[in-house]
């Protein structure tokens, strides 16, 4: 076996250690909420609760903060077991979907409304006859509509106060959960030739194009009247994220550094382009943990620098941004896209545009946005900038054709923006490596 092959297999061991933790750091940070004495009760309100974008669980009214924690323990317990299957491999696009999926447990997912989905992806692996652990990231990909699932579960095809269970509305959820499980393969095999590997949310435009078919069947064509897209949000907790989240990706810079003995290769790391990356199998497990927790520091210092509420959907897109940590983004790469948001969020300011730079819309957006790194990492700077601003411009107006129940709207939206964009770079200018290569 190659020392590369050792490499590989080794940090995959290292990174579910490393997720393991994260997710009972979650049941820790549960009992240490401070409305711990809503934790069941809270759950219980996120898993009955309309689920559509946005719906903020840290709401007393939706969830509450211990409940959503229970919540992302749960899952994350779940999709930890899961790697532990027979030939489960864990890489980059491992923790790509994991913290993708935790991400949302704090707006728009819960433990009931995945379940579905997941026995979708076992009947995709018995149609095909291969272990469940070879469909690992698929399990959690299939997620992406989960707000769905919650739908058809309790309020569809009439959108009461009270959540009802029907069994029609469970053979949907059902019907929902064979079929999501059962094209997302295909779907997601297929995307990078819709975003030439520029979207590192790549499930994103797969789950966006067919949750605009499932919202097309089950209200579009039938004339079901459609629930209006609504932001319900809370007041948020600055301290109690800001210190738990921060604690985490602190400990991974201190265990990064003492698995490395030092910075190691992550010099290296954070200046690659991130196109079509894997960092689990270029650098050291050490330096990849490292990545997680510089950049999760780094997520956190430009929501508080622009003063971003930090309700449960604000900690949510801390994660989901986080999700590219082992699979192309790094702050370098990031940084142009956050500038071309914060360009656009300026101008707010002088009544061009219609949303704040820390609006909820745009804080979101911007997680997702950051999927666009590649761009600022193979053509500069400006086109990062570029690429912000384009995100921007479209993230808000998505939701309208997935009615607002596909979690990965963001990342539908940089498939979107790639599809637009990349092409025109491909064009007109030259990628870094092309440019020194002239030099």
């Amino acid at each position: 076996m190659s020392t590369k092959t050792r490499r590989v297999i080794d940090n995959g061991k290292l990174l579910r250690a490393v997720m393991c933790a994260f997710t009972l750091a979650f049941l820790i940070g549960a009992f240490f909420a401070p409305d711990v004495k809503e934790m069941l009760p809270g759950l219980r309100r996120i898993c009955l609760m309309p689920a559509q974008l946005t719906k903020d669980y840290f709401k007393p009214e939706i969830g509450s903060i211990s409940g959503s924690m229970l919540n992302y323990f749960l899952v994350g317990a779940v999709c930890c077991a899961l790697m532990f299957l027979p030939e489960a491999k864990v890489n980059g696009g491992t923790v790509l979907a994991f913290f993708l999926t935790l991400g949302f447990c704090s707006y728009g997912m819960s433990i009931l409304n995945i379940i579905p989905l997941m026995l979708g992806v076992v009947v995709y692996a018995l149609i095909k006859r291969q272990p469940l652990g070879k469909f690992l990231n698929f399990f959690m990909f299939a997620t992406a509509v989960a707000p769905i699932i919650t739908q058809v579960l309790f309020y569809y095809p009439v959108m009461g106060e009270e959540p009802h269970l029907t069994l029609l509305g469970v053979v949907l959820a059902l019907m929902i959960g064979v079929v999501v499980g059962c094209t997302m393969p295909a779907l997601c095999a297929h995307s990078p030739g819709f975003h030439k590997g520029y979207d590192l949310y790549n499930a994103g435009p797969a789950a966006g194009f067919l949750c605009f078919l499932i919202f097309a069947v089950l209200y579009k064509i039938p004339g079901v009247e459609a629930p209006a897209i609504t932001a319900t949000l809370g007041e948020g907790n600055r301290m109690y994220v800001n210190v738990f989240c921060c604690a985490l990706f602190g400990l991974c810079v201190i265990f990064g550094l003492v698995l490395n003995g030092g910075l190691g290769d992550y010099t290296k790391l954070i200046v690659d382009s991130g196109y079509k990356s894997d960092f689990t199998a270029k650098y050291s497990g050490g330096s990849c943990v490292m990545n997680i927790g510089v950049y999760g520091l780094f997520i956190m210092l430009y929501y508080n620098l622009i003063g971003a509420t930090f309700t449960g959907a604000t900690m949510g897109a801390v994660f989901c941004m986080l999700c590219c940590c082992c699979n192309g983004a790094t702050p370098l790469n990031v940084f142009p896209i956050m500038i071309g948001y914060v360009i656009m969020g300026l101008l707010n300011k002088a009544g061009i545009t219609a949303f704040a730079v820390n609006a909820q819309a745009i804080v979101v957006g911007l997680c997702f946005a950051s999927g666009l790194a590649p761009i600022s990492g193979e053509y500069g700077i400006i086109a990062g900038i570029v690429a912000g601003i384009l995100h921007y411009c479209l993230v808000t107006s998505v939701p309208a054709i997935h009615g607002g129940f596909n979690l990965y709207n963001g990342g539908f939206t940089a498939g979107i923006v790639c599809f637009l964009y990349v092409p025109i770079l491909e064009h007109y200018f030259k990628r870094k490596q092309q440019r020194r290569g002239q030099a």
